[in-house]
């Protein structure tokens, strides 16, 4: 049996050596991460697929993210380290293990951000017209203003999502206040048109809506005191998102009916305030997809960086993995894998939201190897374990209404298996024979 580490101390008594991130800053980058672009389109696209039953989705996977986060902020506390699950799954599991998981969840952002900046660039096209073209301009253009934020660290990063943040909340929830005295209960009927399976399917198109308390575990080293403050900041986060995304998944359904347009939020806020309003919901598209995307690149850099650092990734990546240090060369893959979607996606005319599903059963892979490896890091007998078991069977079951849009993920493990293969043949590989 693999023998449990110990909790890393950091040797800096307030943190990590080298953390800037306080509570709210932190929440903030939790709220982004999390809240992202999903809220945008997917309550139409859940209403669609479920009809009001879709509000069972919504409400179960909140559910499900309760030990889900705690589970995550539980070992962000107890182990800070820029690897983040890949960490974890070292310590669990050993390095073959971390190198699944950290290469699923590192190339998982390049190929998602296409989808998670196309949202918005949706509705900056429905504003400023030009269709596709627009589209795909305004996907890239946030993808490149993320890179640059991240460029500069955390310090300025952080600082602009605690600002996003603040933003997003007034204005998601105006939104969903304003439009409530137009709501039908008429519109909850046929509760499920589609079926009741159809309530799973919609469940596993949302799990892009609720991913993102993996990433920030990448962040747990950058917070000034993270056995204090990672908690504080998770349970800030889970209050705030339960919230908005209950309000907006109600309002869609009550207001809207079972033809919810492409932009539901912009037709909530237009019924408040009238069409002058629509212009608003296209900043808070671009809000939600620039404090998304800064979230994922902070910690995808930071994860790439530690997966160098610890031979699960060329050595070249590893500059920047200390805590306070600015991943740069990790960066720079990121953002690069993320232009060259794009440029797939641009060049093959296919929709922006084609790698959806193969990103969220991704991530999806991810939270079961984070639960898995909590069983074995975190106290027995704590309820932090307890809620961690009950965060591995959901992912399970997840897994499996995901379906064949896994293929992608194990095709990214795989190549990670054959990395550590052919690695360890060199390591292993006498001086002499190297010679011969």
């Amino acid at each position: 049996m693999t023998s449990v580490a110990p909790p890393t101390q950091p040797a800096d008594p307030q943190g990590a050596v080298g953390g800037r991130l306080d509570v709210p800053q932190g929440a903030a980058l939790t709220i982004g991460a999390v809240l992202g672009t999903g809220v945008i389109s997917l309550p139409a696209l859940a209403v669609q697929e479920a009809g009001p039953a879709s509000l069972l989705a919504w409400a179960g996977l909140l559910l499900v993210s309760i030990p889900l986060a705690t589970t995550f902020a539980s070992l962000g506390a107890r182990y800070p380290d820029g690897g983040g699950v890949s960490t974890y799954a070292r310590r669990a599991f050993g390095a073959r293990a971390a190198t699944v998981v950290g290469w699923c969840f590192y190339f998982a952002i390049p190929i998602g951000a296409p989808t998670a900046a196309g949202f918005a660039g949706a509705y900056v096209a429905d504003a400023a017209g030009g269709g596709r073209a627009t589209q795909l301009l305004a996907t890239g253009g946030i993808i490149v203003l993320v890179a640059a934020m991240n460029w500069f660290g955390l310090r300025v990063s952080g600082r602009v999502q605690l600002g996003i943040a603040g933003v997003l909340a007034l204005l998601l929830g105006g939104a969903t206040l304003v439009s409530l005295p137009h709501a039908e209960l008429g519109n909850l009927t046929p509760f499920a048109p589609h079926g009741w399976l159809a309530v799973g399917t919609a469940a596993a198109m949302l799990v892009w809506a609720f991913a993102g308390w993996e990433v920030v575990t990448s962040l747990s080293a950058e917070y000034r005191n993270p056995a204090r403050d990672i908690g504080r900041a998770t349970g800030i986060a889970i209050a705030v998102i339960s919230v908005l995304y209950l309000g907006v998944a109600f309002a869609t359904v009550a207001v809207l009916g079972d033809q919810p347009g492409t932009a539901p939020l912009s037709d909530l806020l237009v019924l408040g305030f009238g069409e002058a309003a629509r212009p608003v919901i296209t900043v808070v598209a671009v809000l939600l997809s620039v404090g998304a995307i800064n979230a994922y690149f902070a910690g995808g850099a930071r994860l790439g960086a530690a997966l160098a650092r610890d031979g699960s990734l060329p050595v070249w990546l590893a500059r920047g993995s200390t805590a306070g240090e600015v991943p740069r060369r990790s960066l720079a893959v990121v953002t690069l894998g993320a232009l060259a979607s794009l440029t797939v996606i641009t060049v093959g005319g296919l929709s922006l939201s084609a790698p959806l599903l193969m990103t969220t059963g991704t991530f999806t892979l991810v939270y079961a190897f984070g639960t898995a490896a909590a069983l074995r890091l975190l106290p027995r007998g704590s309820w932090v374990r307890r809620g961690a078991a009950v965060g591995f069977l959901a992912t399970l079951g997840l897994l499996v209404l995901t379906g064949t849009h896994l293929l992608g993920p194990i095709l990214i493990a795989a190549g990670a298996l054959l990395w550590t293969a052919v690695r360890g043949r060199r390591e292993a590989r006498p001086i002499g024979a190297a010679r011969a």
